[in-house]
């Protein structure tokens, strides 16, 4: 049976809508405008059952919810990237975090009236692959447990793969990043660099405290492009 392009994009909404439905939701959410002075962090945290996320955008909350960097966050009006919201969730059960962040979703497709599409475009980015004199990054020990955060001015992780690395780099210069490394195993991060002149600092930072480099180029992407949003109600 053949569709059209119309006919398959109905159909991704379709499903989308009614994945939302079916997934386990909170017991109760709160979603208020943020207080936060402006220039203030955002945060998700998560604990056994509860979600507290702390002057958060729509596109924080999304790059969240669906692990994706928000550079890779597409369309949507304007206010979906400045407005900030304070939300309080709690579940009917101490779920983890992966059961939370689908809940997230759930919530997002409720309360926000969220729809997008999912697509691959070629967009500038980089490349991350090994410097010459190879790679100066530690294995991580057998048993690591996995973490990693970024942020303005470095990167930390531990038991971290390459891609995983290139994720973490794209959120901390807010642009694409692949892995070309061809390089397997898990190891440690602890890249560090000022926030400035942000191209040289941090492809400075990379080479000679990981040996790795960024190159740029056009790097075929998935993104996630915002079809509909809603400032949700306060409560």
């Amino acid at each position: 049976m053949k569709h059209g392009f119309s006919g398959l994009f109905l159909m991704a909404l379709v499903g989308a809508a009614a994945l939302a439905q079916d997934a386990a939701t909170f017991e109760a959410a709160s979603i208020k405008p943020s207080l936060a002075e402006p220039g203030s962090s955002s945060a998700i945290n998560t604990e056994r059952g509860r979600i507290a996320a702390r002057n958060v955008t729509l596109k924080r909350c999304i790059r969240g919810a669906y692990d994706i960097p928000e550079s890779n966050i597409l369309g949507g009006e304007k206010w979906a990237d400045e407005d900030r919201f304070d939300i309080d969730a709690k579940a009917d059960s101490p779920a983890g975090d992966h059961e939370l962040m689908l809940m997230l979703r759930a919530l997002l497709a409720d309360r926000f009236k969220l729809t997008f599409h999912r697509e691959s475009r070629p967009l500038a980015g980089y490349a991350l692959v090994a410097a010459k004199g190879g790679i100066k990054a530690k294995p991580a020990p057998p048993g690591t447990p996995s973490a990693g955060t970024s942020r303005r001015g470095g990167v930390d992780a531990t038991a971290c793969s390459m891609s995983c690395l290139a994720m973490k780099l794209s959120e901390a210069i807010h642009a694409p990043v692949v892995d070309e490394t061809k390089v397997q195993g898990l190891f440690n991060f602890n890249l560090q660099w000022t926030p400035g002149d942000m191209d040289v600092a941090v492809f400075s930072a990379i080479q000679e405290q990981a040996g790795l480099q960024l190159k740029g180029r056009k790097v075929p992407t998935d993104v996630i492009v915002i079809d509909r949003a809603e400032r949700p109600a306060a409560n």
